[in-house]
């Protein structure tokens, strides 16, 4: 079968919009150039964890997944154990989640700048495009017409958006269903710090670095972490709080006073002091209203769809983010391997949203749920370790897929798709 020379744009690089130009790379037919809107590419926060199935996505795209996450960093992580923080059984262990499990499955933490960085390095330099803010999607008889903010238009055959939660190719694809859509406050706010081994060690104590370890402490309206990462040099801490008054800007500064609140019902000298200091000890430190999409009617309109951020923006709860944009990345690459010409794109980008829509929908439901009972707002979860042990013991399974049935059911989709028009 002869094919058509087929140019994609994607807008956006990100963990998402990276992860899909290598899972392009080697189609042929296919040429595609990333655009970002910022200075350079980047990618916001401190470390992302990535359990099984983000690995096992990032082996589908990446043959050298494993050379490349040793690059970036990647920190195996012994176990992840989950504490409570506060109520009768303050200090006590809920779970040790993946202690027996052999080292090559276990999660990895890696910082998120090296990650992208090391998923950059394959790309060609000439079709990576940064300082370009797209400001309009025009569908033509020859394609998609890009107009950027510098005054640069652009014309591609498949316009693919990863350019975040607020991004404009949701725009394009929702339509009159955008602003209704839009994302909406989660529930929590969160602030994150990165420090020295040696510095956590001497606040935090030296008793949670024996290995590398994540821990989450589960309380009464408010959440910590911390974990290892950048070879184990490096010890990110997360809190998390209940946020009834998101403001409008999507950030508060945060003061003494105001985590002291927080956590006033977890016990004097626990895990809460320490991870107080580490955070003001820092410029400006801020709480950031965690987002999230509810719903979306549809991922893909015509020549244009969305992924990761763009399509499905969840809550960190479930720790499935950067996992979903990486299935995302190997079911548009499967997909448009098997098309040959243009006409196709908009026959595969209905299959994409056939098969990754509802999954993504049930990590979002699943990662507030999971959100909730992490910080005590779900009036059926008590929050003691028989509680929180029924609540959280299957929370993650689903999580798990055969991702080569999830790439043959996206491969009849298009058929059944196809076949129908």
């Amino acid at each position: 079968m002869s094919t058509t020379h087929i140019r994609v744009a994607i807008v956006g690089g990100g963990f998402a919009g990276a992860a899909l130009a290598n899972a392009l790379l080697g189609i042929t037919n296919l040429e595609t150039h990333v655009f970002e809107s910022a200075p350079e590419f980047s990618e916001r926060g401190a470390a992302v964890g990535l359990s099984g199935n983000a690995r096992m996505a990032l082996q589908h795209i990446l043959p050298a997944a494993r050379e490349t996450l040793a690059r970036a960093g990647a920190v195996p992580i012994n176990s992840t154990r989950i504490m409570l923080g506060s109520g009768p059984d303050a200090g006590s262990l809920v779970a040790d989640f993946d202690a027996e499990v052999v080292p090559d499955d276990k999660e990895l933490i890696v910082h998120r700048a090296s990650l992208l960085r090391e998923l950059l390095a394959p790309l060609s330099k000439e079709h990576l495009h940064s300082n370009k803010k797209l400001i309009k999607i025009t569908e033509t008889d020859h394609g998609m017409k890009l107009t950027f903010e510098d005054g640069t238009i652009s014309q591609f055959d498949a316009v693919i958006g990863a350019d975040g939660i607020f991004g404009s190719v949701r725009k394009y694809v929702l339509q009159d269903a955008a602003e209704s859509c839009a994302a909406s406050p989660g529930g929590w706010w969160d602030s994150r710090v990165l420090v020295p081994i040696a510095k956590a060690k001497a606040i935090l104590g030296e008793q949670y670095f024996d290995v590398p370890r994540q821990y989450l402490w589960a309380g009464d309206g408010v959440f910590v972490l911390h974990d290892v990462l950048e070879n184990g040099s490096m010890v990110q801490g997360v809190i998390s709080g209940v946020e009834k008054n998101p403001p409008a800007n999507r950030k508060r500064p945060l003061t003494r006073d105001l985590l002291a609140e927080a956590f006033q019902t977890w016990p004097t000298g626990s895990i809460s002091k320490g991870i107080i200091e580490l955070l003001l000890d820092q410029p400006d430190p801020q709480g950031y209203s965690q987002y999230e999409h509810k719903s979306t009617p549809t991922y893909a309109n015509s020549r244009v769809c969305i992924i990761g951020d763009a399509a499905h923006a969840t809550t960190p709860w479930q720790g499935a983010g950067a996992g979903q944009a990486f299935e995302d990345a190997v079911i548009i690459g499967t997909l448009l391997k098997n098309i040959s010409t243009v006409d196709e794109i908009d026959v595969a980008f209905k299959a994409y949203d056939a098969v990754r829509r509802p999954r993504c929908q049930q990590v979002i439901d699943s990662s507030r749920g999971t959100g909730e009972i992490f910080t005590g707002q779900n009036e059926e979860v008590a929050m003691t370790l028989d509680g929180l042990r029924s609540a959280l013991a299957r929370r993650w399974n689903f999580l798990n897929i055969d991702l080569d049935v999830h790439k043959k059911e996206a491969l009849d989709q298009m058929k059944i798709i196809g076949g129908a028009k």
